[in-house]
């Protein structure tokens, strides 16, 4: 039962012969006549109960973009329905326009489109859907709530998307598909053309020059088919926050791109997220949208409150490519957590495969560090300082062991990972 406002003014207009007579007789009568109308009309209202309801949401849909979804109401009485309707979601969905009015027929189906307008990446569920049943009086309401399970999967936004188009144009030079025939630095034998002035003599091929009475050179094309780990770091670090997200949200923007550009490539990719344990695992990825798969697994990811326990991480990263491979570790550049935890790890992963770290920068270190005019402007100019070296001075000593770093703000992150992998499958060092 829901009182309404024509109740609130019946109860009002009861109170005037009170207030003309007052007598205990008339206040009981008038209490009488406003408790009878309401109940009469309570009984007159049809019961929400007769409705059906049936939620579908709209195809899925990255963070920042527009959603829908549908709701389908049903009368399955046999008195007319006069209905307010409360379609509620999750706060992140950004729902507009949740509460509206239908009347229904015997029979009658009604369908509502709802504008969404998301605010978080993940699964967002729909809340209960309210229905409120009054008669043609309106004073009493019978009303009901009730739950029409439907969610919508909102994927990462992936800003980085307009690099991909550079970057696979670079990697088809490299592969010597292009009209510009740019010859590969990789290690399988593409074809043999005559030489030019600038070429390798070490590629000449003396059988074949023999034969043609001039020099012959091999060309070499970039590595197809090669194994690509990129290992994201969920841990309590990732919960930072860096520029206008977090790291785990540059880690995994810097993910998608480089796995788009390897599968587009011709390379197998594995993408792995950990802190404590795995908490996610997807792959091999190849070129039949591999965007598509991946965001839709790592949607639901949040970074939780635990330390990354790396040897563990290693022992996934092993399992999952034990032969040759390219392991990109995307984390946040903590020293106190690189040299005790991570720096252990290294040593397996290093045996057997070429390791890089990519880590993004923290974009207000830098305006921190410019303005010295007052005292508290030197002591944050120093603090910043302090950790721009430290980071720098730790991403020298990664590189030092062997490690492939690269260090950026979060926007940059992205295409940095991109032109680093371009650069191992150009030198044939993947």
């Amino acid at each position: 039962m829901a009182l309404t406002w024509r109740f609130a003014v019946l109860v009002a207009l009861a109170g005037i012969p009170v207030m003309l007579v007052p007598r205990p007789a008339v206040a009981a009568a008038c209490l009488t006549a406003v408790c009878l109308a309401g109940l009469l009309d309570w009984a007159a209202a049809p019961s929400p109960r007769a409705i059906a309801a049936r939620r579908t949401p709209g195809p899925r849909v990255r963070l920042d973009q527009p959603a829908h979804a549908w709701l389908t109401l049903r009368n399955t009485g046999r008195r007319r329905a006069r209905l307010l309707v409360r379609d509620a979601w999750a706060p992140s969905a950004g729902a507009r326009e949740t509460r509206f009015r239908a009347v229904l027929a015997p029979g009658e189906v009604r369908e509502r489109r709802l504008e969404l307008m998301p605010t978080r990446r993940g699964v967002l569920p729909a809340d209960r859907l309210t229905l409120r049943s009054a008669s043609a009086l309106g004073l009493v309401a019978r009303q009901r709530s009730f739950d029409v399970p439907a969610s919508i999967r909102v994927m990462p936004p992936f800003r980085s998307r307009r690099y991909l188009p550079s970057k696979r144009q670079r990697l088809r030079e490299l592969d010597g598909r292009t009209a510009l025939m740019v010859r590969g630095m990789g290690t399988e034998f593409d074809s043999l053309r005559e030489y030019v002035r600038g070429d390798d003599v070490r590629s000449i091929d003396w059988r074949a020059t023999a034969r043609a009475q001039k020099l012959i050179v091999r060309t070499w094309r970039p590595e197809r088919d090669r194994r690509v780990v990129i290992v994201i770091d969920s841990s309590r670090l990732a919960a930072r926050r860096s520029g206008a997200g977090t790291v785990f949200d540059a880690a995994l923007e810097a993910a998608m791109l480089l796995a788009a550009l390897a599968a587009g490539a011709g390379d197998r990719v594995d993408v792995i997220v950990a802190d404590a344990r795995v908490r996610a695992r997807v792959g091999p990825l190849t070129g039949s949208d591999p965007l598509g798969r991946l965001s839709h697994e790592l949607a639901p990811v949040y970074p939780e409150l635990y330390d990354a326990d790396w040897p563990a991480i290693a022992s996934a990263v092993l399992s999952a490519a034990p032969s040759h491979a390219l392991v990109v570790l995307v984390t946040a550049l903590d020293t106190e957590t690189i040299a005790r935890d991570l720096l252990p790890a290294l040593p397996v992963l290093r045996a057997r495969h070429t390791v890089a770290l990519a880590a993004p920068s923290d974009p207000d270190l830098e305006p921190m560090a410019g303005p010295r005019a007052t005292p508290a402007q030197v002591y944050r100019a120093a603090a910043a300082e302090h950790e721009m070296l430290e980071a720098d001075s730790l991403a020298h000593a990664l590189g030092e062991l062997g490690l492939h770093t690269v260090t950026r703000p979060p926007e940059a992150l992205a295409p940095a990972l991109a032109d680093l992998y371009i650069d191992l499958k150009a030198s044939g060092r993947l």
